[in-house]
C-alpha cells in the first residue's frame, strides 16, 4: 500500500470525478442544514471536502477520513490556502469502524470509496451515522452493459465486482433508503482521474533489476487498470446516489393495499382531481375491462380515516413481444400531495409486481421523480417509446435482473391509443 500511495500521492483525484458532478449530486441533495456537518469518507487529497466546505448550505463543517496521512496533509495545506482551515477538519479513521455516535452528521459523502466496505456494507454501516433528514451521497462504478465482456470479468471480478445500476437501487431501496437522484459521470469524469495517473506513469521508466518489488507491483496494476479502460470503458462507468434513509414523510403515514371494487369510484376521483382532463381517469376505466388489466396492480393509499389519496397502476404492456409492465396513472389528490401518499403507493406497487415474478417495468414521466424508485433512462436497455419522447423521461426499472431485458419498441395496451 505504502508502494501505491507513493505512485498516487500528488494527483488532484484518487476516483473518477470533477466539479461538476460534485455540485450535481450536491445540488440533488435539496436544502441542506445552515453550516451542515458533513462527513467525506474515503476522501483523499480532499477535492470533494473542499467544495463542500465552501459550497454545502452555504459553507458546511467537514470532517474529512482517510487512512493515508499523506493525503489529509494535502487536504490540510489546501484547506489552509483557501481560507477553509476552520472548516476543514481530517481524520485518520478507518471508514468501516468510524468513532462518531449515531446521528452524527446532516450528509455523508462518498466519492470512489463505497467500494472498499462494498456497496452493501457502505450503505448499513453508514446509515446510523446520518441525523433525521440527513442524505447520503456516494459513487459506484457499475457496468453499463448486460453482458460484460471475459476480459474485463477478468479485472474486475477478483477485487471489486461490480453491479448493474438497477442492482445497486434494489440494495438500496432494500436497506431502507428512498432514491433522491442518480447521477451517471462523463466519461470526462474519467478523465480527470486518469489523464494526470497515466502521466505520473509514464514519467516512471519500466523498473530494472534489483528494484523494489512493492513499486514494480503498484506500477504494473496501474498500467493494467490504464490498459483495461482503453479497451473496456464503454462496458462499466461511475453512477452517483443521492439517498436518504426512508422516514413517516416519506410515506409511511400512509397504508398502501390493493383497490377492492369499494374504492372504484374514489380512484376515479382522485385521478380527475390530479390531471387537467378526464384522460387518465377514462383510461383507468378503459383498461379495467381489457385483457391487460393484471387483478392485484392496481394500488391506493389511504390515510387513516380510510380515504383513498393516492392510486397507482400497472397493466400489462409488450417490448419487442416480451411481456412487461406500464405504470400509468399515477395519481395524487392535490391536498395531500407532497405528503408521501404518492411515493408510499408507487413503492409498494413495485413491490407486489416484483413479489409476482415480473422483471420490468416502464413509465413515462419526470426523471428526477421516478429516478428514486430506481428507474433509469429505458434507452440504456434499447428500449424505445412508440412515439416522439424526450430520451430521459421514458424509463425502465428492472425488478429481476436474471431475466434478460429485451429491446425494442414499446406496445400499449389498446385504451392507451398509441
Amino acid at each position: 500500500m505504502q508502494a501505491f500511495y507513493a505512485l498516487h500521492r500528488g494527483l488532484p483525484r484518487q476516483a473518477p470525478g470533477s466539479d461538476a458532478s460534485t455540485r450535481r449530486l450536491l445540488s440533488l441533495c435539496g436544502p441542506l442544514p445552515e453550516r451542515p456537518r458533513v462527513l467525506d469518507l474515503g476522501c483523499g487529497p480532499g477535492r470533494s471536502a473542499l467544495l463542500l466546505a465552501a459550497e454545502a448550505g452555504g459553507g458546511a463543517h467537514v470532517t474529512a477520513v482517510d487512512v493515508y496521512d499523506g493525503f489529509l496533509e494535502e487536504l490540510r495545506e489546501a484547506a489552509g490556502a483557501r481560507g477553509l482551515g476552520d472548516r476543514v477538519r481530517t481524520v485518520k479513521a478507518d471508514m468501516g469502524a468510524l468513532p462518531y455516535e449515531d446521528g452524527s452528521f446532516d450528509l455523508i459523502w462518498a466519492e470512489g470509496s463505497a467500494y472498499i466496505l462494498g456497496f452493501g456494507a457502505a450503505l448499513a454501516r453508514w446509515k446510523r451515522l446520518l441525523a433525521p433528514g440527513g442524505t447520503l451521497v456516494l459513487t459506484e462504478c457499475e457496468w453499463t452493459v448486460e453482458e460484460p465482456s471475459a476480459g474485463v470479468r477478468a479485472f474486475w471480478d477478483p477485487q471489486c465486482p461490480l453491479r448493474s445500476t438497477a442492482r445497486n437501487l434494489a440494495a438500496a431501496q432494500a436497506a431502507g433508503y428512498r432514491v433522491l437522484g442518480v447521477h451517471h459521470l462523463p466519461d470526462s469524469d474519467w478523465g480527470e482521474y486518469y489523464g494526470p495517473l497515466a502521466e505520473r506513469v509514464a514519467a516512471n521508466a519500466e523498473p530494472g533489476p534489483g528494484a523494489d518489488p512493492a513499486a514494480a507491483a503498484a506500477l504494473a496494476s496501474v498500467r493494467e487498470e490504464l490498459d483495461v479502460r482503453e479497451r473496456y470503458g464503454h462496458e462499466y462507468g461511475y453512477t452517483g446516489f443521492v439517498l436518504r434513509p426512508v422516514s413517516a414523510g416519506d410515506g409511511g403515514a400512509w397504508a398502501a393495499r390493493p383497490e377492492t371494487p369499494a374504492d372504484v369510484a374514489a380512484v376515479r376521483g382522485v385521478n380527475l382531481a390530479a390531471f387537467e382532463t378526464p384522460l387518465e381517469a377514462d383510461l383507468v376505466d378503459a383498461l379495467r375491462t381489457d385483457g391487460a388489466w393484471l387483478p392485484g396492480l392496481s394500488y391506493v393509499a389511504e390515510g387513516p380515516d380510510g380515504s383513498v389519496a393516492a392510486h397507482a397502476l400497472l397493466t400489462r404492456c409488450e417490448v419487442d413481444g416480451a411481456p412487461a409492465l406500464a405504470l400509468a396513472p399515477v395519481a395524487a389528490d392535490p391536498a395531500r400531495q407532497r405528503s408521501g401518499a404518492g411515493s408510499a403507493v408507487v413503492r409498494a406497487l413495485l413491490a407486489a409486481a416484483k413479489e409476482r415474478g415480473e422483471s420490468l417495468v416502464l413509465v413515462l414521466g419526470h426523471p428526477e421523480y421516478y429516478a428514486r424508485f430506481g428507474f433509469v433512462p429505458a434507452s440504456r436497455f434499447g428500449i424505445r417509446a412508440p412515439f416522439e419522447v424526450p430520451d430521459e423521461a421514458m424509463m425502465a426499472l428492472v425488478l429481476d435482473d436474471s431475466v434478460p431485458v429485451a429491446a425494442g419498441t414499446i406496445k400499449y395496451p389498446a385504451p392507451f391509443g398509441i
